[in-house]
């Protein structure tokens, strides 16, 4: 069955790294996930910003996607996503159209508040302010994509004067947006008044249970059209846990103990999110796997999974692994391997023109083999007469 629109894959890579692990050891495995994704054939690669409780310690995305550019040719590379209330809105803007010149328009803008509240404590920014500050920054970053006047703005957080970009924009009139969603309405309120993309990252679970997603686009909409905007269905990425092998059983096996330390020591005891309600922490991979929250299991798990977002969102244009370091190297590969061949092209349309010449060839075997087999029969005839004649 192929899929009613062509559907991006990619990955979202937080990226999430227990701990314990060596941070240079781990930060290489993720350049190298992302040069295994471009030989796969994935559209794109987001790398997140963070700076404190210890899983998460990608600091620079821009500086990081520099390196992944000179290692990769094909996919696109995003921000996922540049927390704009740390930053001078200027530095920002110059530094994603230096991206965006020097690796010839692969660089994808996703932006967010910030998604932990200990690197805003550490900052010395009030928590609650994030999200104003967000929506100021994003507004003077894309008048100085869009503009070559001056601009001048004063603000209780950042002053510009008279500032313009020097380098203008490779990609016109500047790189693909997209805001980062968790459950709050404030990501696609933004993303709606900016006609902005749409990176929905708390599908799986949080603090109040599954993400209603056709909710979640209905408030995009609605914003958008207060703004006088649109905003793309096409655009609208959703990132999942996505872990595959040849069966469900293998599947979950590879990745239970070190999902289950994610969920209990990251999400609970850092983030203060509390497990499934009445799930006991044993159980809560295959739970999730059940529910359909996490994709865990084989290919043709993970198609039925997507079909079944495809109907509760309504639609959407991108799906989005989110990095994890729950199974080995050798069977994360493995998994992205299986996603590729089996899953992704029944999303891409790849397989129309092949699938179509087998059912003809099928339909049109038994004459197509009779035709044959008469030219055969003549072709003996033919040399049997030349040879009595002879």
């Amino acid at each position: 069955m192929q899929a009613r629109t062509k559907k991006r894959f990619g990955a979202f890579m937080a990226p999430f790294h227990p701990p314990h692990d060596h941070p240079l050891l781990a930060l290489e495995r993720d350049l190298e996930l992302i040069t295994w994704l471009d030989e796969l054939a994935f559209d794109e690669v987001w790398v997140g910003e963070h700076h404190s409780a210890g899983w998460e310690y990608i600091s620079s995305p821009e500086i990081f996607l520099a390196i992944a550019a000179e290692r990769t040719r094909h996919i696109k590379l995003g921000t996922g996503v540049v927390s704009l209330p740390y930053h001078q809105p200027m530095l920002v803007a110059e530094r994603m159209v230096m991206l965006d010149n020097l690796t010839r328009g692969r660089v994808l803008f996703g932006v967010g508040p910030g998604a932990l509240v200990t690197d805003a404590l550490m900052f010395g920014v009030d928590p609650a302010r994030t999200r104003p500050m967000q929506d100021e920054a994003m507004g003077v970053i894309l008048r100085l994509f869009t503009e070559t006047e001056p601009i001048t703005v004063e603000s209780d957080w950042f002053t510009l004067r008279n500032a313009v970009l020097q380098v203008r924009p490779y990609t016109q009139p500047h790189m693909p947006i997209a805001v980062a969603s968790m459950q709050s309405p404030s990501g696609p309120m933004l993303a709606g008044k900016y006609g902005a993309g749409l990176l929905s990252i708390g599908v799986f679970f949080g603090f109040r249970g599954a993400v209603d997603l056709s909710k979640q686009w209905q408030v995009a909409e609605e914003s958008a059209q207060e703004a006088g905007r649109t905003v793309s269905r096409d655009e609208w990425r959703l990132v999942v846990p996505i872990h595959l092998a040849e069966s469900r059983k293998e599947a979950i096996a590879q990745v239970h103990d070190r999902a289950t330390a994610w969920v209990t020591k990251y999400q609970r005891d850092v983030l203060s999110r509390p497990l499934p309600e009445g799930v006991p922490e044993e159980h809560v991979v295959e739970t999730l796997a059940d529910r359909g929250s996490w994709l865990i299991g084989t290919p043709d798990d993970c198609i039925a999974a997507i079909e079944r977002l495809e109907q509760l969102s309504g639609g959407f244009g991108g799906v989005l692994v989110m990095v994890q370091d729950w199974a080995t190297r050798e069977q994360q590969r493995r998994s992205y391997e299986l996603l590729a061949r089996y899953v992704m092209p029944r999303f891409t349309g790849a397989l129309a023109g092949v699938e179509a010449g087998h059912h003809t060839g099928v339909l049109e075997a038994a004459e197509s083999n009779n035709a044959m087999r008469h030219a055969i029969e003549k072709a003996f005839e033919s040399r049997e007469r030349a040879t009595t004649n002879a």
